[in-house]
């Protein structure tokens, strides 16, 4: 019966459009990884080329994921997903030629990589908001389930792995090339999408927002998110916990195989594999439950939960130990996020949906480059097992006192998210048969 529920979103036909061609996206998101990679290094590029190539697509997308988000409640979120793609396609097509005509230069890299990223900042806020469209909301737990389970498999793992293969076989360019027969067969099944999605939400008349500035647009998106104590207090939790762990786990994390654990770059590899694959077990996991009833202290108390194995990572000198470590973190992460994904479609206004899933997002973001800059200057003053204790012990308190100052245990129980109730607005449209 759970893994009935798990796959009950399947029944919805534009649910399987939208989740067929998302898995082709970011299956060809986890190629271009590694493509992009190595197509720098075949260029004669090193650290720092690939560093400037990486930064343009951050910069893509930090710099225009609140325009995404203010775009997908103002516009089609049908059509913004469809032009996400299509540029996707343009773009890694336009690479794919120049590198089969060994005319590709780095800057044609930076170039597509900045396009790549803001691609993405248009489309994550489009998709979180189309889905409460086009599922019932007893069904968005199951539909951020599955989500939270096909990204780290794809994108993590058999993307990657894919084009590894392929720059080992062939070349670079051949690997480019899988990435744009990715978003072609993307592109082509967006296109399926019924126009019965087209429109954006109006929360008066259903239909096209009255015209609007886009600062008031993002004004009322950050003034909802100070007044919604659950949301903004989730919010700041969030950032601390990605300033406190985000750095320490990708940038330190490789010195503590090497010093503590005698391991190489493998064994850091498989340790966040062991992550990934927690956090997408998980994901699916809970899909095949029903919402708790207690939602914000299950999300709130399992995120910080998860993190107090990591204060304990610079003290650990086995790898099944540390590899245990960061499965808990993995898991937990997993759970928790599918859980947060489906209260904001469930209990955020449909038409602030966008600009609510971009700020998150955002923040996010921000804060991820900021921690991982720190990591490596901070390490030289300051023990890394002690950076590790203090990251894996801020979290777990800071999520204690984000759910006693938002009130988070009287507010789920005031707002109860069983059998649809307090879902803003109902779905558009209804299940046809699988």
């Amino acid at each position: 019966m759970a893994a009935l529920r798990a796959l009950r979103p399947f029944a919805h036909r534009e649910f399987r459009v939208l989740i067929s061609a998302l898995s082709i996206s970011i299956f060809g998101s986890g190629m271009w990884a590694v493509a992009m990679v190595y197509e720098v290094i075949h260029l004669g590029g090193g650290p720092l080329e690939l560093s400037l190539v990486a930064t343009a697509a951050s910069v893509g997308l930090v710099g225009f994921v609140l325009a995404g988000g203010i775009a997908a409640d103002r516009l089609p979120q049908r059509l913004l997903i469809i032009a996400v793609e299509g540029a996707n396609l343009a773009v890694i097509a336009t690479v794919t030629a120049l590198a089969m005509l060994n005319v590709l230069q780095l800057w044609h890299l930076a170039i597509g990589a900045f396009v790549l990223g803001v691609g993405q900042a248009f489309f994550f806020p489009a998709y979180s908001a189309i889905l409460p469209r086009i599922l019932p909301a007893d069904d968005l737990l199951a539909a951020n389930g599955l989500e939270g389970t096909v990204r780290p498999v794809l994108q993590q793992a058999a993307g990657p792995a894919l084009a590894g293969i392929l720059v080992a076989a062939l070349s670079p360019a051949h690997a480019v090339a899988g990435v744009a027969v990715c978003h072609l067969l993307a592109f082509g099944i967006v296109n399926f999408l019924s126009r019965q999605t087209l429109g954006p939400y109006s929360p008066d008349t259903g239909g096209t927002p009255a015209k609007s500035s886009l600062f008031k647009d993002l004004r009322e998106g950050f003034s909802y998110t100070i007044r919604t104590p659950w949301l903004l207090w989730t919010l700041i939790w969030a950032c601390l916990s990605v300033l406190f762990l985000i750095g320490p786990i990708e940038v330190l994390l490789p010195f503590v195989v090497q010093d503590q654990l005698g391991g190489d770059s493998r064994m850091f590899g498989f340790l966040l594999a062991i992550m990934g694959v927690g956090s997408a077990i998980a994901a699916l996991a809970t899909a095949s439950l029903r919402l708790p009833r207690r939602y914000l202290t299950v999300m709130v108390v399992t995120w910080g939960l998860g993190s107090l194995p990591v204060a304990a990572i610079g003290f650990m000198d086995s790898f099944w130990m540390l590899g245990a470590a960061m499965l808990i973190f993995g898991v937990t992460e997993g759970i928790g996020t599918v859980i947060w994904g489906t209260l904001l479609q469930r209990r955020v206004p449909r038409h602030l949906l966008g600009r609510i899933s971009s700020l998150d997002f955002f923040v996010s973001l921000a804060l991820m480059p900021v921690s991982m800059a720190l990591a490596g200057p901070v390490a030289e003053v300051v023990p890394i097992w002690l950076i590790f204790f203090i990251g894996g012990l801020a979290c777990p308190i800071m999520a204690f006192v984000a759910l006693f100052a938002a009130r988070m245990t009287t507010d789920e129980i005031e707002n109860p998210l069983t059998s649809g109730a307090e879902d803003p607005e109902p779905a558009d449209t209804q299940p046809d048969s699988v």
